[in-house]
């Protein structure tokens, strides 16, 4: 049966993921199914209700909002509290006795002015009294709007002077003595008729008696008057002091058989669950919730050192794990409206936090978990009355990390289900948790639906994810520690064809294998992809097994009969032949790299000095070097470096370990020196640190044995 092609593999796509939208069109695909999974829990449900009909169930707001109109009612009733603030001007009874003597004063001034000759002319001016009463009453109203009968100025005109001062003392006394109490507008009349109380002189005569209680009444004025701005002042503190009428998320508004009445039906249409109500800013509010989201993803997933920052099919794998993981928490949000108690735990989310841990990293894994935490506290709010249940939150946060940790680097089936486990145990201690802080009364049958709910959903990730990892290994190409092992197997085709055509090839094979799975372990590289890919790195030699001195069992080298130019086409061959076979059995990228780039663009030195002692001039070394492409990964360089180390080391005669490093010490620096390690990032560090570890390796391969007698009896015969 032919094998699937992965998506690297397939034209279209090929075609599209190196396009310079690509990565935006992915983001953008993302951020449309968050907007749509979480559609449905932001947008508040409408009832067809009517006014003074009645109520079929509970009725509570799902949003916190100012009811608006009757927190102005509420400010209305605090300003008419408010009593007017009125103030007596005690300054008003100075002025008015001022008023009054000036009065006086210009009487005298027109008495005096007729009594004196104008200048330059002796005689006394004669002036009528009506010109003078009309001269008094014009200087009078010219401060005030009041008039003074013509009799009081008249009687006040023909007053001798010491009268005018009896009467201006008495007059201005009485009106000093009653506009120094409270006159309010209301208490005017009382007051002005009290004032002829306050004026007894029995020397004066009767119409200046009544001259002087008209000239009194006149003074008196309201001097309890109304403070605009103190009144303002206290009813703006008063509107102040008064708290907005909130309805708050989750308050009853109106109970189950009760009738709606205005009041109530206000209520519901100001918090949107009426159908007439059209509200916009839920949509808008969740798409710029999920721009943010969107966002921060973005920014980690290209700032972070994983497969996902440069490569798109990675990124294509990543946003369909997490729409698995959003399509697992729809269903089961949607399984929760049978009302089943507790069925919302038992949610598989760890499935996606675990396959990402297992096809890019844990720390993408660990950081996607908390958006499953978020995106989940949204998709689960059914039974709260607001936009979040962080119950459901907290309990999928701590079951993605879980996955995550337990998990580790392995993704072997038992490794998973053991994970699957853990997960389920930490599920029934995050549920159990959130119960009892919740302070409720729960009966053990409660409590053991609940846990064995949470502990069902730790099992059903695990079988999930394995489930779900075959087709996203064999879709995108992963070459996950799973499909390493079992490329190892030696059961696989292409490696019984290696061990059966090439039987030296195999072997020699299995030595770079171990090399190499030790070098990549002692510097974090991924020491089973070198072990993997040293299986199948001499691949190439198949086609032409008997070219290859492992695999010349004592047959004569046919290199000896053809010419170094012949010989080193088809060695130079192996590389691709190999890489080529590779890519006609659907093997991962990482694999035929290797097998590709392992011998970079290194000169073939036996033939190339064979050719040039054959030769009459000198031959470029161009000729006889490997086309490459030079090592592009950690793993491709150091299987390169065990390939060559294996087969000097054992040309070496009565090998010991000073001899082997220096071997492989010559080795990696004639590498160095030569650039092949200039497009991988092995440092010096780490290229010391190969030295060690092969050195070690070799130790234990080519160990010294002791001599049994009987080989040293025939030893003996022998000679």
């Amino acid at each position: 049966m032919e094998k699937r092609s992965p998506i690297d593999q397939m034209k279209w796509w090929r075609k599209v993921k190196d396009h310079r939208y690509v990565r935006a069109i992915l983001f953008f695909i993302l951020g449309a199914i968050l907007y749509l999974m979480m559609l449905g829990n932001v947008i508040p449900e409408t009832m067809d209700v009517k006014l003074s009909s009645v109520a079929e169930s509970d009725i509570r707001s799902p949003i916190t909002v100012e009811n608006k109109i009757a927190t102005e009612e509420k400010r209305k009733e605090a300003i008419e509290e408010i009593s007017p603030v009125y103030e007596q001007k005690s300054e008003y009874a100075q002025t008015q006795v001022e008023k009054i003597n000036d009065i006086f004063e210009v009487i005298r001034l027109v008495n005096q002015e007729q009594e004196q000759p104008e200048s330059g002319d002796e005689a006394v001016q004669s002036v009528t009294f009506e010109e003078k009463l009309e001269h008094v009453q014009e200087v009078i109203s010219s401060g005030t709007s009041n008039d003074i009968s013509d009799e009081t100025i008249g009687t006040l005109l023909e007053a001798s002077q010491s009268q005018l001062q009896i009467a201006q003392e008495a007059t201005a006394n009485a009106v000093y003595e009653v506009m120094s109490t409270k006159i309010a507008i209301n208490d005017l009349d009382e007051a002005q008729q009290s004032v002829e109380d306050k004026i007894i002189i029995p020397t004066v005569s009767s119409s200046m008696y009544e001259a002087m209680i008209e000239l009194a009444r006149f003074a008196i004025i309201p001097n309890y008057i109304y403070n605009d701005a103190a009144t303002e002042e206290l009813r703006q503190e008063a509107v102040e002091a008064v708290e907005p009428v909130m309805i708050r998320e989750g308050q009853l508004l109106v109970h189950e058989g009760e009738t709606i009445n205005h009041e109530v039906y206000e209520q519901l249409r100001i918090v949107g669950i009426l159908d007439e109500t059209v509200n916009i800013y839920p949509y808008l509010g969740l798409a710029l919730f999920v721009i943010l989201i969107i966002g921060v993803l973005a920014y980690y997933l290209n700032e972070a050192k994983t497969s996902v920052k440069n490569n798109n099919s990675h990124l294509l794998m990543y946003t369909l794990v997490f729409f698995v993981a959003l399509a697992v928490m729809k269903i089961t949000s949607l399984i929760e409206h049978l009302d089943y108690q507790a069925i919302g735990f038992i949610v598989p989310i760890a499935v996606g936090s675990m396959l990402l841990a297992m096809l890019i990293s844990e720390r993408v894994a660990l950081f996607t978990g908390i958006i499953f935490a978020v995106c989940g506290s949204v998709i689960f709010n059914n039974e709260a009355v607001g936009t979040f249940n962080f119950t459901y939150g907290i309990y999928i946060l701590f079951s993605s990390f879980a996955g995550v940790f337990f998990l580790g680097k392995s993704n072997r089936m038992s490794r998973i289900l053991q994970a699957g486990f853990f997960v389920s145990i930490i599920n029934m201690i995050t549920v159990l948790a959130l119960l009892l802080m919740k302070s409720g009364q729960y009966s053990l049958l409660d409590l053991g639906i609940h846990l064995g709910i949470a502990f069902l959903s730790g099992f059903l990730a695990a079988v999930l994810t394995l489930g779900l990892m075959p087709f996203f290994e064999a879709g995108f190409g992963i070459l996950s520690t799973t499909k390493l092992i079992e490329l190892s197997n030696p059961n696989q085709p292409l490696l019984r064809k290696i061990l059966t055509e090439t039987p030296g090839t195999y072997h020699h094979s299995v030595v770079v294998g171990n090399l190499a799975e030790a070098a990549c372990e002692a510097i974090g590289a991924h020491g089973l992809l070198a072990r993997v890919g040293a299986y199948y790195h001499d691949l190439g030699k198949t086609k032409r097994p008997h070219f290859f001195i492992e695999n010349q069992m004592k047959m004569e080298n046919p290199h000896d009969k053809i010419s170094p130019q012949l010989s080193k086409t088809i060695i130079i061959s192996h590389p691709y032949d190999g890489a080529e076979m590779l890519r006609e059995y659907k093997m991962p990228k990482e694999i035929i790299d290797i097998a590709e780039q392992h011998h970079g663009t290194t000169l073939l030195k036996f033939f190339y000095h064979k050719a040039n002692q054959e030769s009459d001039q000198e031959i470029p070394e161009s000729q006889f070097r490997y086309p490459g492409p030079k090592a592009q990964t950690k793993e491709a360089a150091i299987v390169g470096i065990a390939d060559c180390v294996e087969a000097a080391v054992r040309s070496i005669s009565k090998p010991t370990p000073d001899k082997i490093e220096l071997m492989v010490r010559k080795i990696i620096t004639d590498r160095l020196e030569d650039g092949q390690f200039n497009e991988c990032d092995l440092t010096l560090k780490e290229l010391n640190a190969i030295v060690t570890s092969m050195c070690e390796t070799l130790k234990g391969t080519f160990h010294s044995r002791i001599e049994y007698p009987e080989d040293a009896k025939e030893k003996g015969d022998q000679k």
